[in-house]
């Protein structure tokens, strides 16, 4: 039998509160457990105490037998001094899709556009000169 340490989900819609579980891999996520080693509720602050609560001592019990954690709840057990989680780098996950590549390419291009024009000699006289002559025509 596999075990896993996971979290099986309480609380009520759009208020979600989690249980750390211990229990058969096979089992439904909300189902039964083997035994409940702590909570964790994500609605608290970050750094408030309670937002994580985990009995390490049966932590470190089920991992020396073999149990094996979720990401998010080996995350817990780092933070916690129990087990230590390697660090994990993903370098395409901070850059932008296809879509977001093409409008910067348009924005540059708009911008290289922009910047010609106004280095380009700007003829005002033919402009300035018209309403005299509009002037002089009415007179």
């Amino acid at each position: 039998m596999s075990v896993s340490i996971r979290l099986a989900r309480g609380g009520a819609k759009k208020r979600p509160y989690y249980r750390i579980v211990v229990a058969n891999s096979r089992s439904p996520r909300d189902g039964a457990f083997i035994e409940k080693i702590g909570a964790y509720n994500p609605l608290l602050a970050k750094d408030d105490p309670k937002r994580v609560v985990l009995d390490t001592e049966r932590a470190k019990h089920w991992l020396s037998v073999g149990a094996q954690p979720t990401d998010r709840v080996a995350r817990f057990l780092d933070a916690a001094g129990v087990k230590e989680r390697a660090a994990r780098n993903n370098p395409k996950r901070g850059e932008p899709g296809e879509k977001a590549k093409e409008r910067a390419e348009e924005r540059a291009a708009k911008l290289a556009a922009a910047e010609e024009a106004a280095k380009a000699p700007v003829e005002e006289a033919p402009a300035a000169e018209a309403p005299a002559e509009e002037a002089a025509a009415e007179a």
